[in-house]
């Protein structure tokens, strides 16, 4: 075995979501257009916020965020599958693969950070709505989402180190379709225990806490919903948490389901499953989720495609 510091594997092969040659084309074609399907719809969204005045306000700046994280988010990991798919390989390097994994990570942890500060934003403005523009000023808003992004950075880059100082020394096929921190520490041939823990501890710590920070959330809101005398009232108050409600639900399950169990529960086949509704599915359907159901977002929505095609004639 070589040292901590070194590896004699110098590339990993992702086996992808199948083997057979039919169901790889019909996957094939499903992920791109899920990830077009991704990218456009994120993209709308922010063109959607940019353009519309009405829309620069605390609950939107968050929503914008989210869906730039979301398309940077699958770009770290569709287009290198089907770039692999068209070129007929099914290799990445080992410095590549840390890069992957670092990107992919990263953005999930963000994610986590932006949907506790979204819960936190409906919570002040259906518990302190007179107070709401008072709490949720722009300086508040920038440092909620600037801290998102230096946590997650942090947290991740310790990860990362962690893994680089394993060795990988004979077996280096990821049973996978991108470098995912649970396949690699099946392949290594040191002692991983350290990293085990670190997932389960200081990993579950940054994702569990913004968890429990929605969870108190919406305990309060409830609460103070109930509270409202008309039914009206109260559809309209919970109506403008049920998307966000949706997204936290989609992302919570599986992630928690993949990353917090040990290591030996694990299986290649429900992992993957699991990974594929929060890499791909849930960064797909969030701009859906979050405008079917808002009318300020539909109409803007509306107004960037009416302009779009306004300029094609």
């Amino acid at each position: 075995m070589r040292g901590a510091n070194q590896s004699s594997v110098s590339e990993f092969l992702l086996l992808g979501l199948s083997r057979r040659p039919q169901q790889q084309q019909l996957l094939f074609m499903l992920f791109l257009s899920m990830y077009l399907a991704t990218v456009l719809g994120n993209l709308l969204i922010l063109l959607a916020i940019s353009m519309d005045s009405r829309l620069h306000i605390p609950m939107y700046f968050f929503l914008s965020n989210l869906s730039f994280v979301d398309i940077c988010f699958s770009s770290t990991i569709v287009p290198k599958m089907l770039a692999n798919h068209m070129l007929g390989s099914q290799t990445i390097s080992f410095s590549a693969c840390l890069t992957q994994m670092y990107f992919v990570f990263m953005f999930v942890d963000i994610d986590n950070f932006l949907l506790a500060v979204m819960a936190y934003d409906r919570f002040v403005a259906v518990c302190h709505p007179l107070h709401y523009s008072a709490k949720m000023t722009h300086q508040l808003c920038a440092l909620l989402v600037t801290g998102s992004w230096v946590i997650a950075i942090l947290n991740v880059l310790l990860h990362t180190l962690l893994m680089a100082r394993l060795s990988f020394c004979a077996d280096n096929t990821i049973p996978h379709f991108f470098c995912d921190v649970t396949p690699l520490l099946k392949l290594s041939c040191s002692d991983t225990r350290i990293n085990q823990m670190m997932i389960l501890t200081e990993g579950a710590l940054i994702m569990i806490t913004p968890f429990i920070c929605i969870l108190v959330s919406y305990i309060l809101i409830t609460c103070t919903v109930l509270r409202v005398p008309s039914t009206k009232g109260r559809w309209k108050a919970f109506s403008t948490c049920g998307s966000h409600l949706a997204v936290v639900s989609l992302f919570y399950v599986t992630i928690i389901g993949v990353y917090f169990n040990p290591l030996s529960s694990h299986s290649s086949e429900k992992d993957t499953t699991a990974t594929v509704m929060y890499t791909v599915v849930t960064p797909m359907l969030n701009p859906f989720i979050y405008s079917l159901r808002n009318r300020d977002m539909i109409r803007a929505l509306g107004k960037v495609v009416g302009r779009k095609i306004f300029s094609v004639q």
